[in-house]
């Protein structure tokens, strides 16, 4: 089901060298609200979830948290960051305890409302710390899929609790594919 492309959701540009910055945005990579949480997150409630449109839903977007993670990974080697490893920015490793692991349909979407609520500040957190236009920028682009994702998360609970049918399941992947439409460089 997965894949590997070259090109980034969105480009990476650092004007300058800030290790310290490098640290900080060590969360998105390896902390409890990072990229790599979220992923490891989505693709256990994808193989968990019945309904097959909800199951790609969460697979497209676990795929995309991985790029997000790339993205992240980059910044934070032209910062001049420290080495990469699953660590928050105090060093503390990732764990286990960080993915829902809820089996129940709407508490694992509820989980994955909430790791995106709880990205979404930690970005906006990290985006008034830099001065980096590039930098900014990335952030900005990166809060924002949180965002589409919430979204997109809370629409699949509202279609869970008015019991719609399948095949309205499916406008979720549309809306997926669509989102990336709103975006410019």
């Amino acid at each position: 089901m997965f894949s590997y492309s070259k090109p980034l959701f969105y480009p990476v540009h650092v004007q300058h060298p800030d290790p310290m910055f490098g640290q900080v945005l060590l969360e998105h990579y390896g902390g409890k609200d990072s990229e790599y949480s979220a992923a490891t997150q989505y693709l256990n409630h994808r193989s968990n979830m019945s309904n097959r449109h909800l199951r790609d839903l969460l697979g497209l977007i676990a795929a995309e948290e991985m790029g997000h993670m790339e993205m992240i990974a980059i910044a934070i080697n032209k910062l001049g960051g420290p080495p990469l490893h699953y660590v928050n920015s105090q060093g503390i490793p990732w764990n286990i305890s960080y993915v829902d692991q809820n089996l129940d349909p709407m508490a694992m979407l509820q989980a994955d409302v909430e790791a995106e609520v709880r990205a979404r500040i930690l970005y906006n957190q990290h985006f008034i710390m830099t001065n980096d236009p590039g930098l900014k920028k990335m952030i900005s682009f990166l809060g924002g899929r949180e965002d589409v994702h919430k979204h997109l998360f809370q629409k699949a609970q509202m279609l869970i609790q008015s019991s719609a049918p399948l095949e309205q399941f499916n406008e979720l992947i549309v809306s997926y594919k669509m989102s990336f439409q709103t975006f410019t460089y």
